[in-house]
């Protein structure tokens, strides 16, 4: 079944690298993305976002017509059965624009996209692909991925899970923590040890369905932000899977995760574009009609000075998002670029989650007015999918070993 973007518009071309310097720049197909995204987020998204927020409630109707649409596998070829088969650049701008209705909605979209569905588009065998990708196309099943402990985050090589062989299956032992999804997702991309003595290079990964024996979860997350994803803890006590579960092959597991993180962070900037660039809108037009001194307050230096900050910071992360997602199109390196679209992106909304507030005071303050959920949701993007330390720390590499070599 097709979505709605894949019979809109017209896919399959290349975008030249001069074309992603603004949307009015970009090709006609992703500038009806950008539209159709947009509209779709300021009907369903926006008027609902502070309800979800408030109470933590999973969008489960709008995530359906998100899948609808077609931006729950943005870049799923087509013949897979309802992908749209679009590119990265086409995913970012849709993650922009889904993030900027309501964060939450953003990232349950990037962890499904990027997350889940890309190590099975890229790692996984046809059956795989025909049983786990294919119904998580339609925004009816979520999946999740499950790489982080409860003991290491950011130290993804020192995987305490562990996936013993016996026979013709293996049983898995240990806790993933901060599993975003975990809660509605029907499948989980899981990474454990299969091999100790080979530390990185013996971490395996796996598809496993929700409802085995031994598979449960651990409680809902209270979180400061994105309170309408889920969070929680997957909990693996002698849980047998069928050796056909392995992605790609043994020992794959790092490769297999770095790949995935390396994409996911081209979401995740995605997402924190759209925080920002929705405080910007906000607080431009707050200061465009709070009146102070005799005159609209966007009539005073110190609040034009924050706006133009505020503008700076977002377009250059949004530049830099946009040049990761091009050079993975084109199949290019891209690892330093997309860790500084994530390093930049996410620094940039909560600058300007911040500095809304600021502009609108006290009534930034208080949950009448969506600035103090933006400020909320931006800051776990400096945290997910890389600390903003990890990120410094992957582009100092490869700069280091540019100038090495």
């Amino acid at each position: 079944m097709q979505s709605v973007l894949s019979r809109s518009l017209n896919i399959g071309r290349s975008v030249p690298m001069r074309q992603i310097a603004s949307i009015a720049a970009l090709p006609d197909t992703h500038q009806m993305l950008q539209k159709t995204c947009r509209d779709f987020a300021n009907a369903e998204l926006s008027p609902n976002a502070a309800k979800f927020d408030r109470e933590h409630l999973y969008p489960a109707q709008q995530i359906k017509q998100m899948g609808e649409l077609g931006v729950m596998s943005v870049a799923i070829p087509e013949e897979l059965g309802g992908g749209t088969g679009l590119d990265y650049l086409a995913y970012a701008i849709a993650m922009e624009e889904i993030s900027r209705g309501c964060a939450s909605a953003g990232v349950i979209m990037s962890v499904n996209n990027s997350l889940y569905l890309g190590p099975l588009l890229g790692f996984g065998n046809a059956a795989q692909k025909e049983a786990f990708i294919t119904p998580y196309t339609t925004g009816e099943r979520v999946g999740c991925f499950a790489l982080s402990e409860p003991g290491n985050g950011s130290d993804a090589g020192a995987a305490s899970t562990v996936a013993t062989e016996k026979g013709d299956h293996y049983v898995l032992n240990g806790t993933k923590a901060w599993i975003t999804n975990g809660f509605e997702a029907g499948a989980a991309v899981v990474f454990a040890t299969t091999n100790k003595q080979l530390k990185h290079k013996g971490i395996s990964a796996f598809i496993v369905p929700k409802g085995l024996k031994g598979f449960s979860l651990g409680k809902k997350e209270d979180k400061l932000g994105i309170r309408g994803s889920s969070t929680c803890q997957l909990i693996f006590e002698d849980c047998e899977i069928p050796k056909d579960s392995m992605l790609g092959e043994p020992g794959f597991g790092f490769k297999i995760a770095m790949q995935t993180l390396d994409a996911g962070r081209i979401g995740i900037a995605g997402q924190a574009l759209g925080i920002g660039q929705a405080a910007l809108e906000l607080a431009v037009d707050y200061a465009q009609k709070r009146q102070a001194f005799g005159k609209p307050i966007s009539k005073l230096q110190s609040i034009q000075q924050k706006i133009a900050d505020m503008s700076l910071a977002m377009e250059s992360a949004r530049l830099l998002t946009w040049r990761a997602a091009w050079l993975k199109d084109n199949k290019q390196a891209y690892t330093k670029e997309a860790a500084m679209a994530k390093l930049a992106a996410s620094e940039a909304a909560t600058l300007c989650s911040h500095q809304c507030i600021q502009i609108l005071g006290g009534m930034g303050y208080v949950a009448d007015m969506p600035a103090e959920r933006h400020y909320r949701d931006a800051r776990i993007t400096e945290i997910y999918e890389g600390t903003s330390e990890i990120q410094r720390l992957v582009i100092a590499g490869s700069i280091l070993k540019e100038y090495a070599s």
